[in-house]
């Protein structure tokens, strides 16, 4: 059983840090609402239920053709095995061609609205809270790398 989905749009912001003055002579650290921007990026996970692991990678675009190049990496990943794969309803993630040529895959498809029920939303959410926001990238390669930790590629 497998939980897949895409996290659209990650940006690389290299954020400018400040200090503040205090009338008492101390200094604050913090960062500034100023950032520059290096790019953005799509990132593409699944969750394996029954251990935990996590396969991901990052792709410039997340159109069908993308899914598709990710999800034969997933099949990949599990040889021989007959695969459960929970999925949101976007149209990217329907294709009967690609099933047909992977019969080891079966498609389970969440109820319209209902995105939340897939697994691996808590990890693009636990990433998005705690290693993602307020960040900073110098380069969209250093996002990647970075959101890619603790997961297999």
């Amino acid at each position: 059983m497998l939980c897949v989905d895409e996290k659209p749009s990650i940006q690389a912001l290299e954020r400018a840090q400040g200090y503040l003055k205090l009338p008492n002579g101390r200094a604050l650290t913090g960062q500034s609402h100023d950032y520059t921007r290096h790019g953005t990026t799509t990132l593409f996970a699944a969750l394996e239920v029954a251990t935990g692991k996590i396969i991901a990678t990052h792709s410039k675009r997340r159109r069908r053709v993308e899914f598709l190049d990710f999800m034969d990496s997933v099949t990949s990943a599990f040889p021989d095995r007959q695969l459960h794969v929970i999925l949101d309803n976007l149209n990217t993630h329907k294709n009967e061609h690609w099933l047909k040529a992977h019969p080891n895959v079966t498609f389970h498809f969440t109820p319209t609205s209902a995105s939340w029920l897939n697994q691996v939303e808590v990890w693009f959410s636990v990433l998005q809270g705690q290693s993602l926001s307020g960040a900073s990238f110098t380069s969209l390669k250093q996002l990647q790398e970075h959101s890619a930790s603790g997961s297999s590629q």
